[in-house]
């Protein structure tokens, strides 16, 4: 009897090595071989690959653009997430109506959303720029400056994902119990005091799982930029997962790719782990 139980876990644990293992060992293995559009095959060439890739300018870069974006997208989602959160947590007019209304960007695939801002950003057919001069200010050049492009980016980013914030911190207002708002409004409490010392305290874990999930979603960013900018103007708006595809897609430096793919696993896993820790000790309250 006590055998058998890993049995029943035999499916799912094939499963996992086929999915997951054995494309990672694989990677590996490709990682310490020349593989390209000239040389096919696993030549073993052991650590050039990361040598090259340690004097990769363009991917430092890249990587650096992208922990940028990282780290303000998702700060803006979960603010502006836990504001539309808030208003609909309580008793207003249409409060169902709005909710619907604020998953609809969700709902979207991230390609067709990146192709409607990149007509909307068009600066002589898109409406923004006409918009923009209609209310006294200058038309700007969003797709082919790089600041601009980059802001783009941002706002394509915050549009979308902030819904997904707002359904898990709206889910976790609607678990709290109601006994420490009552024990507030007693005391005399108004609602910045509340929220401050009742409300987010108690949303602590629920901000910590939401904002993880979105760090790791937004730590591949890939579609948006793919489509929005194609990395440009130049390599302005070029991420790690982009630059990844470049060489390894268009250029078909296979080897190499996969180098810079394991490299940026190790980074990646190793900064969202430092990240959930200083969130866990920032956030989360210890009852115990």
């Amino acid at each position: 009897m006590y055998r058998q139980k890993y049995i029943f876990l035999l499916p799912g644990l094939l499963v996992l090595v086929a999915i997951i293992l054995f494309p990672l060992l694989f990677t590996i293995r490709v990682s310490f071989s020349s593989w390209d559009v000239y040389n096919p095959g696993l030549n073993w060439i052991g650590g050039e690959n990361y040598a090259r890739l340690w004097e990769d300018a363009r991917y430092w870069e890249a990587l650096i653009r992208l922990t940028f974006l990282t780290v303000a997208t998702v700060t803006l989602q979960y603010t502006l997430g836990f504001a539309l959160a808030l208003l609909v947590w309580r008793d207003i007019a249409a409060r169902r109506f709005f909710r619907v209304l604020f998953l609809v960007p969700m709902m979207t695939t991230p390609v067709v959303m990146s192709v409607i801002w990149r007509t909307i950003f068009h600066e002589s057919l898109g409406p923004l720029n006409p918009i923009l001069e209609a209310i006294g200010i200058d038309a700007q050049p969003w797709l082919s400056d790089a600041g601009f492009a980059l802001a783009a980016v941002m706002i394509v980013e915050v549009w979308q994902w902030t819904p997904f914030m707002f359904l898990l911190l709206l889910a976790g207002l609607l678990s709290l119990p109601n006994e420490p708002f009552l024990a507030a409004r007693i005391d005399g409490a108004g609602p910045i005091r509340t929220f401050l010392s009742v409300t987010l305290p108690m949303m602590g874990a629920i901000s910590v799982g939401a904002i993880l999930i979105r760090l790791i979603e937004a730590s591949k960013l890939m579609e948006t930029v793919y489509v929005l900018t194609s990395g440009g103007p130049g390599t302005a708006t070029e991420t790690t997962s982009y630059y990844i595809y470049i060489r390894g897609m268009r250029d078909f430096q296979i080897g190499y790719s996969a180098s810079l793919s394991l490299t940026y696993l190790i980074v990646m896993s190793v900064a969202l782990t430092l990240i959930a820790k200083a969130l866990i000790r920032l956030m989360v309250k210890d009852r115990t």
